[in-house]
């Protein structure tokens, strides 16, 4: 239980505040009606609806600190100090509201009137709690309110007793902890992931001034002070979306040197936005609304992008930047490089879904659009400097804009001439059903051949790569369409590239990275993942991009091979063959009739064993990309690749003696 703080008078917050809709019993039958599926993305949203609830009290000025705890077996336990969900009996469903709120769809504070918990809130439906207690293999609620700690437990959403009060505390202390345990027989993996809670509480710490959030895992820990292995966060930000911006561009060239802040009130909409040019080749943008991340966009995003190109062109109209034979800058030359965060707070949003996707209230638009006309015109006349540095940016990206259009017309026109035969380089597959398709981009001309041999010619498209790979992320579209090395990917894929590729377009619908299992093949799937991410981001999205698994060694006992492809699982079949593994090393040596060989590359592999353990699509392994994958190899190349040294020194410093297997 973390410290509680003493609640306010008069808040009118009480069992009355709750308003009942409907019953849960759809959730059980149907969860990803309500938390998007009920795979990894659908667990951690379990966790999601009960910290927003935490956030909702913060937001209405009632919560200071909200710790989140996971404890071992993957249980979690969320504390906040708000004002503790109320106990007395509902009017209307004559039981405790606290399992009023728990057990029944739609009843919370969110559906209330003028005297109800929230007037900005984070949930749509109020169905947070419930479905959370509705998924679990067991929850338990614990609040603390008037000078008692009340508590009663529930089982996959059915109450195990009433609500009862089970201590005391002192006087004006409140509270709520709900603990819960994810039922195993709706999530297939219940394993919680530490890096994506902690992202998601530093998002909402940033984008919630006074909070303090809190994440503790303590699920590896023994007892033993030696061996404590516990990992805590404590995120707490004065600044706000103006850290947020900071943190998203640490290490990169930045052309205003402190992001644009903007904060108003209007028509009853709070519009929050901060933003900061970088050198680089994307845009990277984050909308919120009421605290809740909208990955595709919404009103407000169309309306803060109507209001920047228009704030941009009148300004260098004004001041001579732009001449009179210019032309205006197009959205898509003053997003490039950008860095934004938009988050909006609004009494009734509209989203589309539980997940929230996407903003739709038709009022926000017209309102960002107004508030950042307004504070950004007057931002950039008070800043000609800063306003003039990314009035250039932008500028430079319409040039190369301009000439990548050139060169990737021509690129695509070559590639519609040469047909059949498109490129040289690439052996294509027999197949013309793009989702039968696959395309392997394989590391150097050996591994390419035997690949070309070893492959299923009906299906399987495979192009070598030969040269050099240029750095996507220093390197703007008209070099990158005209680059020996990505030219024939481009050629190959027949989707186009940047903004104007078309999915429909695409020849292959399994784009696979086939590289070394070394230093030299991971750098080079790193620049491709980087690339896709780049120019097919849609690609990654819908799960087109993929990484083929190469085995590590071949054990052959006899005439039996077998193949592995981690150490862990070498020493496991060593094991069990009656071999211990320092009985054993890398060069092939011979031991009790155990041949153990390590495969440095790809080209090691003649075209059967290739074909076997790597191409043919029963047993083979592949990873499929994500896009949590391809932001974390944009991240982790900028900071080795990138031109800022320092950051680079420190990285290395920290991580040099935690690296295995190098390659020398």
């Amino acid at each position: 239980m973390v410290a509680k703080k003493k609640a306010k008078k008069g808040t009118g917050y009480g069992a009355s505040s709750i308003q009942v809709l409907e019953g849960l019993e759809p959730v059980r039958k149907r969860p990803g009606m309500y938390i998007g599926g009920t795979g990894i993305v659908g667990l951690h949203h379990l966790i999601w609806e009960v910290v927003d609830n935490c956030v909702d009290e913060a937001m209405a000025g009632h919560a200071t600190t909200c710790t989140v705890r996971i404890l071992p077996g993957n249980i979690v336990e969320v504390s906040d100090d708000g004002r503790g969900i109320p106990v007395d009996k509902h009017p209307k469903t004559k039981k405790s509201t606290l399992e009023t709120v728990l057990t029944v769809l739609h009843a919370g504070g969110k559906f209330g009137g003028d005297d109800s918990g929230y007037k900005v809130s984070g949930g749509l439906h109020g169905v947070g709690v419930s479905v959370v207690n509705a998924l679990s293999e067991w929850t338990k609620a614990e609040v603390e309110r008037d000078g008692k700690l009340w508590s009663q437990e529930y089982k996959c959403g059915k109450p195990q007793g009433n609500v009862k009060a089970i201590g005391k505390v002192k006087k004006g202390v409140t509270g709520t902890t709900i603990t819960f345990k994810p039922d195993s027989t709706i999530f297939p993996d219940t394993t919680f992931n530490f890096d994506t809670v902690v992202k998601h509480l530093r998002n909402q710490a940033y984008l919630t001034k006074g909070i303090r959030l809190n994440i503790e895992d303590v699920r590896e820990v023994t007892g033993k002070k030696d061996t404590y292995k516990a990992r805590r966060h404590s995120f707490y930000f004065d600044s706000g979306i103006i850290s947020f911006v900071k943190f998203i561009n640490r290490g990169k060239d930045v052309r205003n040197s402190v992001p644009v802040y903007i904060e108003k009130n209007k028509d009853d909409v709070y519009v929050e936005v901060s933003l900061q040019y970088t050198d680089s080749f994307k845009e990277r943008l984050h909308a919120f609304a009421n605290n809740i991340l909208n990955p595709e966009g919404g009103t407000h995003v169309a309306g803060f992008r109507n209001a920047l190109t228009r704030c941009l062109n009148t300004y260098a109209r004004n001041n001579k930047i732009l001449k009179d034979k210019d032309k205006n800058l197009t959205s898509e030359d003053a997003r490039e490089g950008l860095t934004c965060v938009i988050n909006v707070k609004l009494a009734n949003p509209q989203f589309e879904g539980q997940t929230k996707e996407k903003l739709g209230n038709p009022e926000v638009k017209g309102i960002v659009q107004s508030v950042v006309t307004e504070e950004f015109s007057e931002y950039l006349e008070k800043n000609p400097k800063d306003a003039k540095a990314m009035i250039e940016k932008c500028l430079l990206t319409a040039r190369a804009r301009n000439a990548a259009r050139a060169a990737k017309d021509a690129v695509l026109r070559k590639g519609a001439l040469e047909g059949m035969t498109l490129p040289g380089k690439l052996a294509d597959c027999t197949s013309r059903k793009a989702e039968d398709s696959e395309l392997y981009i394989v590391e150097g001309d050996s591994a390419g051949g035997s690949a070309k041999q070893g492959r299923d010619r009906m299906f399987q498209a495979i192009l070598p790569l030969r040269g050099k790979l240029v750095n996507v992320e220093k390197t703007s579209l008209d070099k990158v369409v005209k680059s020996d090395t990505l030219k024939p990917i481009i050629i190959a894929m027949g989707a186009g590239i940047g903004d104007t590729v078309d999915v429909n377009k695409l020849r292959y619908h399994k784009i696979i990275i086939m590289a070394d299992a070394d230093v030299d093949g991971s750098h080079i799937r790193t620049l491709l993942l980087t690339f896709f991410y780049r120019y097919y981001e849609e690609l990654v999205k819908d799960g087109y991009i993929y990484i083929a698994q190469p085995p590590l060694y071949q054990i052959k006992k006899g005439k039996k091979a077998y193949y592995v492809y981690t150490e862990d699982e070498k020493v496991k079949l060593l094991t069990k063959l009656g071999v211990k593994d320092s009985d054993v090393d890398d060069e092939s040596q011979k031991i009790a009739g155990i041949t153990l060989q390590r495969y440095k590359g790809l080209g090691e592999m003649n075209p059967e064993q290739l074909w076997d353990t790597t191409m043919n699509p029963v047993g083979r392994k592949m990873k499929q990309v994500t896009i949590e994958d391809a932001e974390a190899a944009d991240r982790i190349f900028d900071l080795l690749m990138g031109s800022e040294v320092a950051p680079r020194k420190h990285f290395i410093q920290t991580h040099a003696k935690t690296v295995e297997n190098i390659d020398v």
